[in-house]
């Protein structure tokens, strides 16, 4: 995508190929050159092929050369056989609605290891293979001066660094591409040819939580299966931004910078909670008590990690300077310490011990969503279908007051004399309800010709003849006799009940 931080006009732009061997691109705003390969020939074989690959080629059919292709600038996906080199690198969108840069990143380091990396104006951090593992153990080798991955039409994806793997649908068939999303996780996938979906087969991370940069500052990353990924503010935080969470968290109080025993100020306690990285210290075998002095000594210290590392024996106090990278997990070990003042505390209950469980809520009021966009014309604006659905739904009230009637009457007859058969038939047939044949109501809706509405009993369709109104006397009578049904018939009392309220309203 072309400057895809500042696109050019989606209308009346144009693609050019200039005699002197350049391809430009024109704005239609300013008929200025917006964009351009900055090639030049003197051949008179010039030739712009879009290859059945994907890819665009300017060809110099006299020298036999290729002068520009777009494999070589990729956005934020890779198709089959294009190749990501040392020079090339996958950047993704910003959103799932915004196609501008975002701040995820697909690159051979500096190593020769490809990487998933975050970098923001602000910082920059390896988050894929896992950081604090050497590149021998997670696989990878950075003995390599070629800097090259690409994958194949089969799904099979290889690297210099010997990463490679299949897509779960491996072989031939469905189209495929390699794209790394706006969250920031690398997947692979598959496109269903009958329903035009594409679906994942591979991904780098299962674990998206693990993410840098998933929910923003002093915010925490919480993976349901079920409903996704989800974001919260630490307790007594607030949403910098309400409409996205990249912007994280802010503090809702101030924070005394005095010390010791005297101070206002005290820990609460997370559990399988942590902020991956921006340690001020790692801290070995220490005590919680030795801890939590030593951030309270430190005006930079906003709390700390605590956790009890089985290949020592011993436990680590690890005290953070800034919060980011949270994410909360019953596979995370130790235990998160947030440094709030006392009066917060008290808030919770006064007679709480100092480090308490804290039980929040995961708020996604903040999360963007896409809002689809549908439009449906009204087919009648004078009202008649209008009128049409109203009758509609006065005959089914009648309806389900026939049945509750009719059940009624039923329990009657197997109760009492047959001589309550001649009270209650009446009423049942004064709704008017009778079989019609198919030709009397093909007749009627004259072949079916106007559809007024749908719904799970079927199709409705509009009788010309029919006014809209309906006998409200036989309705109130049948009120009546429902109202007796229900004092009478205690078995029929839940039925009546919702058919008299609904019929009341």
């Amino acid at each position: 995508m072309a400057k895809r931080d500042q696109p050019v006009n989606g209308r009346l732009s144009e693609l050019s190929l200039l005699k002197d061997g350049n391809l430009i691109l024109t704005d239609a705003s300013n008929r200025s050159i917006f964009w351009a390969t900055n090639t030049a020939s003197s051949s008179l074989s010039l030739q712009l092929h879009l290859q059945n690959s994907g890819n665009l080629v300017l060809n110099d059919l006299e020298g036999g050369v290729n002068l520009w292709q777009s494999f070589d600038s990729p956005t934020d996906t890779l198709v089959p056989n294009q190749v990501l080199t040392r020079y090339t690198e996958l950047v993704s969108k910003r959103s799932e609605a915004n196609h501008s840069s975002g701040f995820y990143k697909l690159i051979f380091d500096r190593d020769n290891v490809l990487r998933l990396v975050f970098d923001s104006p602000e910082t920059s951090s390896i988050y894929w293979p896992d950081p604090w593992l050497l590149s021998n153990e997670a696989n990878r080798s950075r003995y390599n001066d070629t800097r090259i991955a690409v994958f194949d039409s089969l799904g099979h994806f290889v690297s210099s660094d010997r990463f490679e793997f299949k897509g779960a649908d491996f072989g031939r068939g469905p189209k495929r591409r390699l794209t790394l999303d706006f969250d920031g996780n690398l997947r692979l996938y598959s496109l269903e040819e009958t329903s035009g979906n594409w679906v994942v087969s591979w991904q780098a991370m299962s674990r998206p939580c693990r993410i840098h940069r998933a929910c923003g500052p002093n915010s925490i990353c919480n993976f349901d299966p079920s409903s996704g990924r989800k974001c919260s503010c630490l307790p007594w935080f607030k949403m910098r931004n309400p409409k996205d969470w990249f912007d994280g968290c802010e503090p809702e109080f101030n924070l005394s910078c005095s010390g010791g025993n005297q101070s206002p100020t005290t820990f609460l306690k997370l559990p399988h909670t942590d902020f991956y990285g921006y340690n001020i210290h790692i801290l070995q075998n220490y005590t919680l008590e030795m801890c939590e002095k030593k951030c309270l000594e430190s005006c930079n210290c906003k709390g700390f990690h605590y956790r009890f590392k089985e290949d020592s024996g011993v436990y680590n106090c690890y005290t953070k300077w800034v919060f980011r990278n949270g994410h909360h997990s019953p596979n995370v070990v130790g235990m998160l310490y947030v440094k709030i003042p006392k009066a917060l505390m008290s808030i919770i209950h006064e007679k709480e011990p100092l480090f308490t469980y804290f039980k929040f809520k995961w708020n996604c009021s903040g999360q963007a969503m896409k809002q689809l966009n549908r439009t449906y014309e009204k087919r009648n604006q004078n009202g008649s279908s209008e009128q049409l659905l109203w009758f509609a739904c006065a005959l089914g009230v009648l309806e389900m007051i026939t049945i509750t009637l009719v059940s009624c009457y039923l329990n009657r007859t197997h109760k009492n004399s047959l001589a309550k058969h001649e009270y209650y038939f009446p009423i049942v047939t004064a709704t008017g309800f009778r079989k019609f044949s198919y030709e009397e109501l093909k007749k009627a809706t004259r072949g079916f010709r106007e559809e007024i509405g749908r719904g799970g009993g079927g199709v409705v369709y509009k009788d010309p003849m029919l006014n809209g109104a309906y006998d409200a006397g036989k309705v109130e009578k049948l009120v009546e006799v429902a109202l007796q049904c229900l004092e009478e018939e205690k078995d029929a009392r839940p039925t009546m009940t919702r058919v008299v309220d609904m019929l009341q309203r």
